[in-house]
């Protein structure tokens, strides 16, 4: 009896382990094998393979890491990307437009 009792108390445990091995073992079972996939999306990665192996080519290293390297000549590249940070947060154009607003006030 102890055995009986244990298992109907545990019972919605035991139904959604089941279940969930049911499932997992139907998808399993219905799912397409990893040759058919790379089979029908070969074309897709020979074409990404190509398109990233030209951009390595032809473009080389990043004009903003070495252009901000030569300038700053920091080995560590730390520096490396500021000056176009500094672009996306808009930290130059904050300054002129600052000093542009300083100006129109000091004309009237």
């Amino acid at each position: 009896m102890d055995v009986s009792e244990r298992l109907l108390r545990y019972r919605y445990h035991i139904t959604t382990v089941i279940a969930i091995s049911v499932l997992l073992s139907l998808m399993l079972y219905a799912a397409p094998r990893f040759v058919t996939i790379l089979a029908y999306f070969w074309p897709l990665f020979a074409s990404t393979t190509v398109f990233l192996v030209a951009i390595i080519a032809f473009g080389g290293v990043s004009k903003f890491s070495t252009d901000e390297l030569s300038h700053h000549h920091d080995l560590h590249g730390e520096k490396a990307g500021e000056g176009l940070l500094d672009y996306v947060a808009g930290v130059g154009s904050r300054t002129q437009q600052h000093e542009h607003h300083s100006e129109d006030s000091h004309t009237f």
